[in-house]
């Protein structure tokens, strides 16, 4: 590990299950695959494996370094992590692995990400040919998954979140020490767990949770000072990409209304920039093509002397 030339990041390497990326030197851009009827940003848009298909190909051509596929929506309110999930690990599998399978044979060298908490649904990612697993719940909602990542030396991103979708919007607010503190102590038990269960250092990833469980303007208090989760010794992803509490703060601009989700396109790219600026090194987006052109900017800034 070593610092980046004139910027916070240090340069690391990120083992994934069959390669390795490098991160620090440049951002890496996420793009995501919603394969859902009902996520908060594109429901229903991909369900239909050619679609989605064609979709993931865009998003390669537009300059997405890896991808990242969902097969059950964690918007606030949904049921997932619960005992009876709304998506089952079975339905899950049947929606996310022809896609899986159709980018992969459009596209043998690109690098995929499956977004689930489930441990079945890993494993049958893995053997499929992804390369990573994002946990939004960092291993608290199935802790059995740590050892399927283990197991296949999968790359692993770890997210903070406090309780369960359906738990969200009763969560007390927290001053912002408060919060922090919460965050922190909650990416170090993940990271601890994973550990405990084999997983190599520089396999694991960490990702703030932005939304998961955090009230609006608690997701800016912690973008403000997102660098200090540093200290825990992991590169950080940030996805920040068309989140309610973007579009609660646009409500002035639309008639006091939270500004729908296709018009948070700016303000994303503005909040992604900031977490840039502010320690991340990896960036999950749904719309690439801004995102690569702001993250070029970005990285300017990082390097300069």
């Amino acid at each position: 590990m070593r610092p980046a030339r004139g910027s916070m990041r240090s340069i690391m390497t990120w083992r994934l299950r069959t390669r390795a990326l490098e991160l620090g030197a440049r951002t890496l851009v996420c793009g995501v695959v919603n394969i859902t009827s009902d996520s908060f940003s594109d429901g229903g848009l991909f369900l239909a494996p050619e679609k989605a298909v064609a979709h993931a190909l865009e998003l390669l051509e537009e300059g997405a370094d890896f991808l990242d596929l969902g097969a059950e929506s964690t918007r606030p309110g949904a049921r997932a992590g619960d005992a009876e999930a709304a998506v089952s690990a079975g339905e899950e599998q049947a929606r996310l692995l022809p896609v899986l399978e159709g980018i992969l044979k459009a596209a043998p060298h690109a690098v995929l990400s499956v977004d689930t908490y489930k441990a079945a649904t890993a494993r049958a990612a893995l053997r499929a040919g992804a390369e990573i697993v994002n946990n939004v719940s960092g291993f608290t909602w199935d802790a059995a998954q740590a050892g399927v990542c283990a197991e296949f030396k999968a790359g692993v991103v770890l997210a903070h979140t406090r309780g369960r979708p359906g738990e969200w919007h009763a969560q007390p607010q927290l001053e912002a020490d408060a919060l922090l503190a919460t965050v922190r102590e909650g990416l170090a038990a993940s990271l601890h767990t994973a550990r405990a269960a084999g997983i190599q250092e520089d396999a694991l990833v960490i990702d703030p949770g932005y939304g998961f469980g955090k009230r609006l303007d608690e997701n800016y208090a912690l973008l403000r000072r997102q660098r200090e989760l540093l200290a825990l010794g992991r590169p950080l992803l940030a996805g920040l990409s068309r989140k309610s509490f973007l579009g609660h703060t646009l409500a002035p601009l639309f008639g006091g209304k939270a500004a729908p989700v296709d018009a948070r396109e700016t303000a994303s790219v503005a909040a992604m920039t900031a977490a840039l600026l502010h320690g991340a090194s990896i960036v999950r987006v749904h719309a690439v093509r801004p995102a690569v052109e702001a993250a070029r900017i970005a990285d300017a800034i990082l390097a300069a002397r």
